[in-house]
């Protein structure tokens, strides 16, 4: 029979803390457990974990690989619908990525992230905007924000063992090579090359990986 999903021995986990109080704790990591074993069985994702907190919204228009995990405050949905608008959203998450606190995905076209890739806190990534702002039938400045069509900017590709530190913001188009190293508080807005480490508003490259001396070196 294959396993649906395990999670970490905690038996000493609240050692030192008074009993009602770990009893308390306890018992709020229930539903997020119980939820994610609903979830795995669901998505047939083995090991799939998402921690106190987490939303996620349109689930069948997603996939998730084995042993995706989740800290907690996963904000995930793919939007079929907005106002009169109507899309088919794509999110695909591969084997073994994980989420630290606070990660926002919104997906209005496609968003894939691959296997081994690590987000850090608060960490926002979106396919789309509030807004019209090139092209024909630009959106106005006195049309309310939440009222606005939505932008379609392009799809979201994340490769194999990408970091991505906090705070970090992108809005595809965009595709984010095999190793790449995103730096904190940094916005994504061109594709990153394999391999390459970028930081800043807008971000760019400040270092790659050489091949030849096996190190990260300033670019």
């Amino acid at each position: 029979m294959k396993k649906i999903a395990t999670f970490p021995d905690r038996h000493d986990a609240f050692a030192s803390d008074p009993a009602l109080w770990a009893i308390g704790l306890t018992a709020r990591q229930l539903i997020p457990r119980m939820k994610s074993l609903l979830l795995a069985m669901l998505f047939d994702a083995p090991g799939l974990y998402l921690g106190q907190g987490s939303l996620v919204r349109g689930a069948k228009y997603m996939s998730f690989g084995r042993g995706v995990s989740a800290h907690s405050n996963l904000w995930l949905e793919a939007v079929p619908r907005y106002g009169d608008q109507r899309s088919h959203p794509v999110i695909e998450i591969g084997d073994d990525v994980s989420f630290a606190d606070g990660v926002h995905i919104s997906c209005v076209e496609r968003i894939v992230i691959k296997r081994h890739a690590l987000i850090g806190s608060r960490v926002y990534i979106s396919d789309s905007s509030h807004g019209l702002y090139k092209g024909l039938h630009q959106s106005r400045p006195d049309e309310p924000p939440a009222r606005r069509k939505l932008g379609i900017g392009g799809p979201v590709v994340i490769g194999e063992n990408v970091w991505i530190g906090a705070n970090v913001v992108i809005v595809g188009p965009v595709t984010i090579g095999d190793a790449a190293v995103i730096g904190a508080n940094s916005v994504i807005r061109r594709n990153v090359p394999p391999g390459t480490m970028v930081a800043g508003v807008p971000a760019v490259p400040v270092k790659e990986f050489r091949q030849a001396t096996e190190c990260w070196e300033i670019v």
